[in-house]
């Protein structure tokens, strides 16, 4: 079915950080929701088979994205292109963002 409801989409474990986030997978792309709380952030990283592009809903993140670093608030896109390491580290008591928006749909 296309139509999905946040708080019923399934919980997946994130693999770089002590996180779950509510994500869904088509067939060509993957998207997602993370609420983020300090401490939670996951270590810099990068992902060879994937490129993302991440939204910030609310809340404000320092991105690390190669060797630039920005603070982003809500309604700042990052794209975050395959083999660019990348990290975020949340600014104030939490931040949700539209996350993983990526292609191809893998692990990755």
């Amino acid at each position: 079915m296309p139509f999905y409801r946040i708080s019923e989409m399934e919980d997946v474990k994130d693999i770089y950080a002590p996180t779950y986030h509510k994500q869904v997978n088509g067939e060509f792309m993957k998207v997602g929701i993370l609420t983020l709380h300090p401490g939670e952030e996951p270590d810099p990283h990068f992902h060879p088979n994937e490129e993302q592009f991440d939204l910030i809903l609310e809340g404000r993140v320092r991105m690390v994205l190669g060797e630039e670093t920005k603070e982003l608030e809500r309604g700042d896109l990052v794209h975050i292109p395959r083999n660019t390491i990348h990290g975020r580290k949340v600014l104030g008591d939490e931040a949700l963002v539209f996350l993983n928006c990526k292609s191809p749909v893998g692990s990755g």
